[in-house]
């Protein structure tokens, strides 16, 4: 198995261009996941760094599996931000601690348009914080999925789309 790295945005199908023909090019859904081990969960935690997204990504969803029970903890809160903003992609939401999948489908509606929209012209680092009720975590560990779009730059998809 190999895997490949592209510098740009991604763009699939086969009408790229024409002012008389609908473009039928697409970007495709990108993911990247990380693992956040029992000892960044607790009642008193610091932001963990999870995963880097291109410029201009666009955020569509955020998902949290625990493979395992999380032990001792009996509730996890999580916020997903960047170095600045504990926050800033998603306020907080409960994940639960027993083996499950846990979608982060409820973003506050001005996060989505302002924020997960585009990140920004840059790189950018992205931030979880995992607060433990009752206990710090002692077992299990969740895994945090992020699904995005990879956009230009500046946030723009890339040949423009044309109004109808």
């Amino acid at each position: 198995m190999s895997f490949s790295t592209f510098s740009g945005p991604l763009l699939s199908g086969t009408e790229r261009y024409g002012a008389n023909t609908v473009r039928n090019t697409g970007l495709p859904l990108l993911t990247q996941s990380a693992t956040v081990l029992p000892a960044a969960i607790l009642q008193s935690p610091t932001a963990q760094a999870l995963f880097t997204l291109p410029a201009g990504a666009k955020i569509l969803r955020l998902t949290f599996e625990k493979t395992a029970t999380i032990t001792t903890a009996t509730a996890i809160a999580v916020t997903i931000g960047d170095s600045g903003t504990a926050n800033k992609y998603m306020t907080t939401a409960a994940i639960g601690v027993t083996t499950a999948r846990a979608v982060a489908a409820t973003i506050d509606a001005a996060l989505v348009t302002s924020e997960c929209n585009n990140i920004g012209t840059a790189d950018k680092t992205i931030y979880g914080t995992f607060t433990a009720s009752t206990g710090d975590a002692a077992g299990g560990s969740v895994i945090v999925t992020v699904e995005y779009i990879q956009r230009a730059a500046d946030g723009s998809q890339y040949p423009s789309g044309t109004a109808l």
